[in-house]
C-alpha cells in the first residue's frame, strides 16, 4: 500500500512539473513562452529580462522633472501564456502590469497597478503591435475636458533594450502631449 501511494504521489509530482514547464523558476528566472500561447505573446519576447532604465515625468508646472533610475523586469507568467512586469524606482514608487493577449479580439489587455495609487479595480490599456512598436490606449479626457486617450508606446525594441513613452493624444491622434518617458538598457535576459 505504501509503495502504491509513493508511486501515485511521485507520478502526480512529475505530471505537475511537466504541465508547468514554462513557469519562472531557478533554472529559468523569467519563464518561457508556451508554444501553445497565441503567437502574439512573443511581441514582448525582446523585453523579457531585466533592464536598467531612466524615467522622466512632468512636474506640476509641465516642465520635465529630474530623471530617476529604475529597474524594469519582464517575465512570462501563467505557464508562459502571459507577461508580467515590475518596476522598482529609486523614489520608492513601484508598479507593475499583467499583459495578456486575447485572440478573440486580437488585442493585448494590460492591467496596471502601483503602490502609490492602490485601487480596487485595476486600470486597463488595450492595443497591439504597430510596425516595430507596441502601442496601447486607455480612454482619458484632457484637463480641459477634451476627449482622448492616454497612449503608451514601446519603441526601439531590441535585445539591448527599448524606449517607452506615455502621452495624452486626442481622438484622431493629431495632437499629443508627452507626460512620461523611459529609456531602458537590458542588463539580464533569459
Amino acid at each position: 500500500m505504501k509503495l502504491l501511494l509513493a508511486c501515485l504521489l511521485c507520478s502526480s509530482f512529475l505530471c505537475a512539473q511537466s504541465t508547468m514547464k514554462y513557469t519562472a523558476n531557478a533554472a529559468q528566472p523569467f519563464g518561457k513562452i508556451n508554444p501553445t500561447a497565441p503567437p502574439e505573446t512573443a511581441d514582448y519576447a525582446p523585453l523579457i529580462g531585466t533592464c536598467d532604465c531612466t524615467s522622466t515625468t512632468r512636474k506640476a508646472d509641465q516642465s520635465w522633472a529630474e530623471p530617476q533610475d529604475m529597474t524594469w523586469t519582464f517575465k512570462y507568467i501563467m505557464n508562459g501564456n502571459a507577461v508580467q512586469d515590475e518596476t522598482l524606482k529609486e523614489d520608492g514608487s513601484h508598479s507593475g502590469s499583467i499583459r495578456q493577449f486575447v485572440a478573440d479580439s486580437s488585442r493585448w489587455y494590460v492591467h496596471y497597478y502601483s503602490n502609490t495609487a492602490p485601487t480596487p479595480i485595476l486600470s486597463a490599456w488595450e492595443g497591439g503591435k504597430r510596425g516595430d512598436s507596441i502601442v496601447l490606449y486607455r480612454a482619458q479626457k484632457a484637463p480641459n475636458g477634451t476627449e482622448g486617450f492616454f497612449r503608451i508606446t514601446f519603441s526601439n525594441i531590441s535585445d539591448e533594450g527599448f524606449n517607452w513613452l506615455g502621452e495624452w493624444v486626442n481622438t484622431n491622434e493629431t495632437f499629443r502631449f508627452p507626460t512620461w518617458k523611459i529609456v531602458c538598457t537590458k542588463t539580464e535576459d533569459d
